[in-house]
């Protein structure tokens, strides 16, 4: 049987001008069943036109914060360091894989920049925009194979078929911004316990799912993690 090719975007350091990715990532899609494809950064669009005709489905990572101007917001003093390479070559990219109907799933900075692409916005930093009664540790002080927090999902979802029903699952968390605004087209969930967005998704299209949670360290120990990268390459096969 025909393995489906995943397109996965790296991360980009403005200072060096390199790109790196984690294999993590990578064994995740291969454990699939897909095969990895790792972009390169700097493209023009007739070449990621080119590449995504390679493609069957697009995995978006995470990495470093999307520039606010992007959605329309001046920067935040906390806001961290960007890319406006990665930025710009990502959100073509989204553009070119949607209007080519193929399976998407984002992690992370992918939610975040998702959203952006599709019209919603973000906090810029959670600490200091973002308040609950109980702080919960969204940038988790130990490393990210062990849990952080629970996910409530929404039932009726792509998202709660993955979970099999299941009204929650615990997740690692390491972002200091998330969505502020849904943008119009997608679908909450899953929330915190303290309502922040953890997972979107777009009915209304053949595959496109994206979770604000790292499951590439899970999949080895969780079902629903692990099923994230399962649905993807399945998604790809019809």
């Amino acid at each position: 049987m025909k393995k489906p090719v995943i397109g996965v975007t790296p991360s980009h350091e403005p200072g060096s001008d390199g790109i790196n990715l984690r294999f993590s990532y990578l064994d995740a899609v291969a454990a699939a069943g897909g095969v990895p494809l790792v972009f390169p950064m700097k493209m023009e669009v007739e070449d990621i036109l080119c590449l995504a005709s390679l493609c069957d489905g697009f995995l978006f990572t995470g990495g470093p914060d999307v520039h606010p101007f992007r959605y329309g917001q001046d920067t935040h003093e906390k806001c961290g360091n960007v890319s406006l390479s990665r930025d710009s070559f990502e959100l073509a990219l989204l553009k070119i894989a949607m209007e080519q109907k193929k399976p998407i799933l984002g992690i992370c900075r992918g939610i975040q920049l998702i959203n952006i692409g599709l019209g919603g916005d973000l906090y810029q930093d959670l600490p200091s925009q973002y308040t609950s009664e109980f702080p919960i540790a969204h940038h988790q002080p130990f490393y990210y194979t062990a849990f952080s927090h629970q996910v409530d999902i929404v039932p009726g979802t792509r998202l709660s078929q993955l979970a099999k029903g299941a009204s929650s699952v615990p997740v690692n968390s390491m972002h200091h911004q998330g969505i502020r605004r849904v943008a119009p087209s997608l679908k909450v969930s899953a929330y915190s316990r303290d309502h922040l967005v953890e997972a979107v998704e777009m009915p209304d299209y053949p595959y496109l799912l994206a979770v604000q949670w790292h499951p590439e360290f899970l999949w080895q120990q969780e079902d629903t993690s692990r099923m994230l990268f399962s649905s993807l390459v399945q998604a790809c096969l019809h």
